[in-house]
């Protein structure tokens, strides 16, 4: 059941899971608790094939080559109506609510409108199209009605209270007391204890909040395939070989053939503005970029920022918290914004003091080659290639050549085989149905018993109706509490797809982020969660395995065996490593401040007063308060910063990506100090089994002390950062 969830999904955003940098034991026998009261069925459904049971190998699979728009409508339409019998059915019972008779029965509801929206997060994610934004459009404020109908419906939350009262005199495993927990607070963070004004009032700005989060996602998605910059033969100056092979298929596919096209997402525009020397076109790709959901026409989402600030403010003074962070913030590790803003706040000066050190020595080579001019945000990447050159004698496009991305997919495989004893075999051709021709799927089966894990699907290329970035998600989540259901996991990127017969290269940064999207693929994959609820993720957490899995890039084995270089297959050579090592931190001011100016301009949005808030105003306000250096601006700017304001996802919560980094940089050296290195079994048995595994099962802190014997700090954070450690 995904009625909390739905509201993210359906409005404009699928989960960064995620975004967003596994050997399994029995599950413990349940105790002795009634067999759960069976769900009164919904009416037979129809014939439509996004509401059809998924059948097939592997327990079953979505019938991705079925897709029609025009059957999304009425699949929701239908799905919602079932759960909501399903629903009433349970509060309408009139035996006394137990766990099994409430929780475990609102646990099995569902499954139709689940099957519909695996769909519709395809659509939104990976195959937008006008059709569907119309569907989108229409469809979000009432799936937002549907999610309060079941928060807001009183008799099911006087039994969900009732059980969750008497969890001290119930017999119950601690995951399933935690499972109560976690939807009896779902249901009251959601107002289903708000008196009856309250509650239309909550209901009336959600349907308007899934209005403006797709809104916000459609107008960004707009501004990506509208604005391509095409250039000319003459204007390829500085640009790998690789890169402007990849420009002219992408012209080629857009009707412009003989031309070269600089597509508006961040794969295309972080290596044209490092290696092109034409600074006038730089300034160009890069103002097309950063101004996404800014130019000031209907597509402009300064509007939509400040009403969505409003709503949410108001919402949540409605269950009594002083802003909207304060009521994010209350279920992640960081328990209270403040803590978050001390933890971000603690790092922000060193890296801005590493930043201007990174000015000066860019600076110092534009003045040795004559350029006369001062660093601007389009310069940063351009000079920056040049610095490492002169300071490691480290070319990026150097290292590119050792980076195919069908060698890293198999370096991801040997990693998860050694840490997670898992086998990944390509399924074969035409057994399971794919939404488009790039998309492949393997099987993933435990390397000692064979037996089945579940399915990983990679879509690794960009394409038009595709949104921009890097992201995991999953079809179906492993559950056994109604019989076993094993995982279908999925990553999904946007390079740009290679001539025919070509390599993909990618720069090292973009082989970091394929590492971290497979850690969240991992973390799904590894699950023994017995319930479905318990497989979601706190949010300041879920990033913490994925980042953590980044580490084994770098790693001995997967340097000398993967990293070969394209036309000679020969490993990369000691010396190179050697730059690459000694380079480890090089960019670093730049990369932390680009950052923690999103995550805190995030949590400044979401404890500020949104009465007449102009967003604009405010990012720069908020910015020249921080004492942001003028040659970089934030990562994500707020008119296209999808993961606050397409969905709640993120919102309040980009934080979370340095929270969960403090326990990676820790976790990391607990492996450095093994025996067996980044490969050693202990720590990664224990890493599997109380990190990965139990998925929300545990709470997260208990989960980390498990695995390390304490909490973590910020010292091992600082170092791996090449930052002052703090006394």
């Amino acid at each position: 059941m995904k009625y909390i969830l739905m509201l993210t999904v359906c409005a404009g955003a699928l989960a960064l899971a995620g975004c967003s940098k596994k050997s399994k034991e029995a599950e413990a026998p349940a105790p002795a608790v009634e067999a759960a009261a069976p769900v009164s069925p919904a009416a037979p459904h129809s014939d439509n094939a996004l509401l059809a049971e998924w059948t097939g190998p592997y327990g079953g699979v979505p019938a991705f080559d079925r897709m029609d728009v025009a059957l999304l409508k009425p699949a929701l339409e239908e799905g919602m109506a079932a759960q909501l019998a399903e629903i009433d059915a349970i509060a309408n019972n009139p035996e006394a609510p137990t766990f099994a008779n409430t929780i475990v029965a609102m646990e099995k509801t569902g499954a139709l409108l689940d099957r519909a929206t695996t769909y519709w997060g395809i659509w939104a994610g990976n195959m937008s199209s006008p059709e569907f934004r119309a569907v989108q459009q229409e469809m979000a404020p009432k799936l937002a009605e549907f999610g309060d109908k079941i928060t807001q419906n009183e008799k099911l939350f006087a039994r969900i209270k009732a059980v969750y009262e008497a969890e001290a005199d119930n017999d119950l495993r601690p995951d399933q007391r935690r499972l109560v927990k976690l939807i009896h607070d779902d249901f009251v963070r959601s107002g289903a204890a708000l008196d009856a004004a309250g509650k239309a009032r909550t209901a009336e700005i959600n349907k308007r909040l899934a209005e403006l989060h797709t809104k916000f996602s459609n107008n960004v998605l707009h501004d990506e395939e509208s604005y391509v910059t095409y250039i000319t033969k003459e204007q390829l100056g500085g640009l790998p070989e690789s890169f402007v092979a990849a420009a002219a298929a992408a012209a080629k596919e857009r009707g412009r053939d003989g031309e070269y096209a600089i597509t508006n997402t961040r794969s295309s525009m972080d290596p044209f503005l490092t290696y092109s020397t034409d600074r006038a076109l730089r300034e160009k790709v890069w103002k097309t970029y950063y101004n996404r959901g800014d130019n000031g026409d209907e597509y402009d989402n300064n509007a939509v920022i400040a009403e969505i600030l409003k709503l949410r403010d108001e919402r949540v003074a409605l269950l009594g918290y002083d802003n909207y962070a304060q009521w994010r913030l209350e279920d992640r590790m960081a328990k209270t914004p403040e803590a978050a803003i001390r933890l971000m706040e603690a790092v922000w000066p060193a890296a801005v003091a590493r930043v201007k050190e990174e000015v000066a020595d860019m600076q110092k080579v534009a003045d040795a080659e004559g350029a006369k001019i001062k660093i601007e945000p389009w310069d940063y990447r351009f000079y920056a290639e040049k610095v490492r050159k002169a300071k490691y004698d480290l070319n990026s496009d150097e290292v590119k050549q050792y980076l195919q991305l069908d060698k890293l997919r198999d370096a991801m495989f040997f990693v998860a085989g050694e840490l997670f004893n898992f086998k990944f075999t390509p399924v074969p051709e035409g057994s399971v149905p794919v939404f488009h021709e790039d998309v492949k799927v393997w099987e993933v089966t435990d390397r000692t018993t064979g037996a089945h894990v579940g399915l990983w699907y990679l879509d690794p290329y960009a394409r038009t109706g595709k949104r921009s970035g890097a992201w995991a998600s999953s079809y179906r989540g492993h559950e056994t509490f109604n019989g076993k259901k094993t995982v279908l996991s999925s990553n999904n990127s946007n390079f740009v797809k290679p001539a025919p017969g070509e390599p993909l290269l990618i720069s090292w940064d973009d082989a970091e982020t394929y590492f971290h999207e497979f850690g969240h693929a991992l973390h799904s994959l590894s699950s023994t969660a017995a319930y479905p609820t318990l497989n979601g993720g706190v949010r300041d957490y879920t990033e913490f395995q994925s980042q953590l899995l980044e580490r084994w890039l770098s790693t001995d084995q997967v340097i000398n065996n993967y990293l070969v270089h394209y036309e000679t297959g020969k490993p990369m050579p000691a010396e190179l490593i050697a730059k690459i090592k000694a380079a480890d931190n090089f960019n670093e001011g730049f990369e932390t401040t680009e950052y923690l100016a999103s995550a805190l301009v995030d949590m400044r949005f979401h404890t500020a007063d949104p009465t007449n808030i102009d967003p604009d105003k405010f990012e720069r306000e908020t910015l020249a308060a921080l004492g942001m250096p003028s040659e970089i601006v934030m990562r994500h700017r707020s008119p296209h910063f999808s993961h606050i304001f397409s969905g709640e996802g993120y919102s309040a919560g980009y934080y979370g990506y340095l929270w969960a980094d403090v326990l990676t940089s820790d976790a990391a050296e607990a492996f450095a100090a093994a025996p067996g290195g980044f490969y050693d079994k202990d720590v990664a048995r224990s890493l599997v089994a109380n990190l990965f595994a139990p998925r929300n099962s545990v709470d997260p802190a208990e989960a980390y002390r498990a695995f390390r014997g304490r909490d973590a700090g910020i010292g091992p954070l600082m170092r791996d950062r090449g930052f002052p450690a703090p006394q």
